[in-house]
C-alpha cells in the first residue's frame, strides 16, 4: 500500500437533512483499496467541511483530490473548494468525476484547477491514472479520462461497460471509520432503514433530454442476481438494513435478473424502490410482477416524460411508448399493489409560446388521465433543461433558440444557474414567467390533492384535509394563486414533494 502520496475523496454537500451513503465516493474507494491510503470526506456530514479537507491537506501527506459532482447542489462546494486546494496546495493533482464533469468537461478543463476528469466509468481508470501519475507514465492509453496536454484538450478512448460482478466490494468499514454509518440508513416510506445500492451503469436507451446518454452511449450492464442479493444480504445483515433505493439509471433492463433476484430475496424482508422504463416494464410478464411485489417491490419510478406523441418521438422515446400504454401500464400495476410513479418533464421547446403553452396544457389533462386510472400513481414534475448532447435534433433546436450554457466554471454558482440541471429553475429563452408559474401551481394542486406515499410523516387526518381542500380546485382546473394550500403544505404539514434519489459517478 501507497501511504506517502493519499488521496482525499470528497462528496460534496448536497442536503444536511437526509444524507445518504455516498456511493461515488466508495466505488472510487474500492478500485484503489489496499494499494493507496485514502480518507473520506462528506460534506454532507460536516458542519465546516472545507476546515476538514484542509486539516487533512496541512500535513503534506496528500497527493491527490477526488471530487464527485453532479449538477445542482454539489457545485457550490466542489468548485470554490477544488480552486482554493489550487492556489493553496498547488502539488497535489485535482480529479474530478461524476455528471457534470463528464458532460461539462471542456469548462472544467479549462478552469484551469481542474486538472484530470474520470470520463464516467472510475473504476479502471482511477488507478490506472494514479499509477501513471507515479511511475511519469503517459496518460493517453488510459481509458475514460479527460485532461489537458500542450494547451489542448485530450479525451481518450471511453469504455462504457465492465464486468461488475469482478468489481471489489464497497469498503463500508472505512466509511464507517470516518462518520456513524447509522445514520446513512434513514427512515422512508419503504422501512426504517434504507438504504442506497447502485446495481449497474448506464441504459440502452438514448433518450435526448437525458444526462447519462452521452456519458453511457446507450450501453448497460449490471451485477448478476447473486452478486445483487449478496450485496443487499450484507446490508441487512451488518447493518439492519430493512429496505432498499436501487438508484440505477435503469433497474429494470433484464426480467431475467429481476425474477432471478426476486427468487433470491423474496424472503428476506426487505422492501424495494427502482427506476425503469414504461415500455419496457410492461414486457414483464404477470408472473414477473407478482415476483416482485412478493420479493418486496413497493414503489417504481417510470420515465413518462409527456403525453405528446409527436414530443416522445422527438426526445428519443416514441415508437415503442405512448400515451396509451403509460395509462393502461399505471393501471395494471394496481393490481399488484405496486405503486407507479411517473416523472414528467414540462416545457419542452416548440416553434413558438403558443404551442409550448398548449404542450403544458395537455401534459396537465394527461396527467390528469393518469390519476383517473390509478390514483395512487406518484407524480414528479420536472421542467426541461437542457443537455449538452452535441448533435442531436432536439440540442440543435436549443442552441438556435439563443440558449447557451455558462462558458466559465464559477459562473455555475451564479444564483440563477443554482438549480438549473435539477430541473427546477430553467434559463430557456421559451419558456416564460407565466408558463413556469402554471406548472408549479398545478403541481402544488395536485400534490395537496394526492398527497405523496413517501411521506411518513403526515397523519391521515392531514391526507384527507388537504386533499379534500384542494378538491374544487384540481376538478375546475383553477390552479391560480393556491397560496392556501402553500400555506398549509409549508407550516401545518411541514409537506415534502414525491422525489427520486439518485447517485454519483466518478
Amino acid at each position: 500500500m501507497n501511504k506517502k502520496n493519499k488521496i482525499l475523496l470528497f462528496n460534496p454537500l448536497v442536503t444536511k437533512f437526509k444524507a445518504r451513503l455516498p456511493l461515488s465516493i466508495l466505488q472510487v474507494a474500492a478500485s484503489v483499496y489496499g494499494q493507496y491510503d485514502f480518507v473520506l470526506v462528506d460534506g454532507n456530514r460536516e458542519k465546516d467541511a472545507w476546515n476538514k479537507i484542509k486539516n487533512y491537506l496541512d500535513t503534506g501527506d496528500f497527493s491527490y483530490f477526488g471530487c464527485t459532482v453532479m449538477p445542482g447542489p454539489q457545485l457550490r462546494q466542489a468548485i470554490p473548494y477544488t480552486k482554493q486546494i489550487k492556489e493553496q496546495y498547488p502539488y497535489i493533482s485535482i480529479i474530478w468525476g461524476g455528471y457534470f464533469a463528464s458532460n461539462q468537461y471542456k469548462v472544467c478543463i479549462d478552469s484551469g484547477y481542474v486538472d484530470y476528469i474520470i470520463n464516467g466509468i472510475g473504476d479502471l481508470a482511477f488507478p490506472a491514472l494514479l499509477f501513471a501519475l507515479e511511475n511519469k507514465q503517459p496518460l493517453s492509453t488510459i481509458n475514460n479520462l479527460i485532461f489537458k496536454e500542450n494547451n489542448k484538450v485530450v479525451k481518450t478512448h471511453k469504455i462504457t461497460s465492465l464486468d461488475m460482478d469482478a468489481l471489489p466490494a464497497l469498503p463500508y468499514q472505512q466509511l464507517e471509520a470516518h462518520y456513524p454509518i447509522q445514520s446513512y440508513f434513514g427512515k422512508t416510506h419503504l422501512g426504517n432503514k434504507t438504504s442506497l445500492y447502485h446495481s449497474s451503469f448506464g441504459c440502452p436507451f438514448t433518450c435526448s433530454f437525458c444526462g447519462i446518454v452521452p456519458i453511457f452511449e446507450a450501453r448497460w450492464k449490471g451485477v448478476s442476481a447473486e452478486r445483487l442479493y449478496h450485496d443487499v444480504k450484507y446490508l441487512k445483515d451488518t447493518y439492519g438494513v430493512d429496505s432498499i433505493e436501487f438508484c440505477d439509471n435503469n433497474f429494470f433492463v433484464s426480467e431475467k435478473r429481476v425474477s432471478s433476484f426476486c427468487e433470491l430475496i423474496k424472503n428476506e424482508g426487505i422492501n424495494w424502490w427502482g427506476e425503469a422504463r414504461i415500455d419496457t416494464l410492461d414486457k414483464f410478464s404477470d408472473k414477473t410482477l407478482a415476483a416482485m411485489a412478493t420479493a418486496g417491490c413497493k414503489m417504481i419510478f417510470l420515465g413518462a416524460e409527456t403525453g405528446n406523441e409527436e414530443t416522445l418521438k422527438a426526445i428519443d422515446k416514441g415508437g415503442t411508448q405512448n400515451a396509451n400504454q403509460m395509462i393502461r401500464f399505471a393501471a395494471r400495476l394496481k393490481q399488484f399493489s405496486i405503486i407507479p410513479e411517473y416523472s414528467f418533464v414540462l416545457g419542452f421547446p416548440a416553434e413558438n409560446p403558443e404551442k409550448v403553452m398548449a404542450m403544458i396544457d395537455e401534459d396537465i389533462r394527461f396527467i390528469k388521465r393518469v390519476k383517473e386510472a390509478n390514483p395512487d400513481t406518484e407524480i414528479i414534475l420536472y421542467v426541461y433543461s437542457p443537455v449538452l448532447t452535441e448533435g442531436s435534433d432536439l440540442y440543435e433546436q436549443v442552441k438556435a433558440s439563443g440558449f447557451q450554457f455558462p462558458s466559465k466554471l464559477e459562473d455555475w454558482l451564479e444564483q440563477e444557474w443554482n438549480g438549473f440541471d435539477l430541473r427546477k429553475n430553467p434559463l430557456t429563452p421559451w419558456l416564460t414567467a407565466s408558463m413556469i408559474d402554471k406548472i408549479r401551481n398545478f403541481e402544488v394542486v395536485l400534490n395537496a390533492r394526492f398527497p405523496t406515499a413517501q411521506d411518513v410523516k403526515l397523519t391521515n387526518f392531514q391526507r384527507k384535509s388537504i386533499s379534500l381542500l384542494s378538491k374544487i380546485r384540481y376538478q375546475t382546473n383553477f390552479f391560480h394563486f393556491p397560496y392556501e394550500l402553500k400555506f398549509l403544505q409549508r407550516y401545518w404539514l411541514r409537506y415534502r414533494q414525491p422525489e427520486i434519489e439518485g447517485a454519483t459517478v466518478l
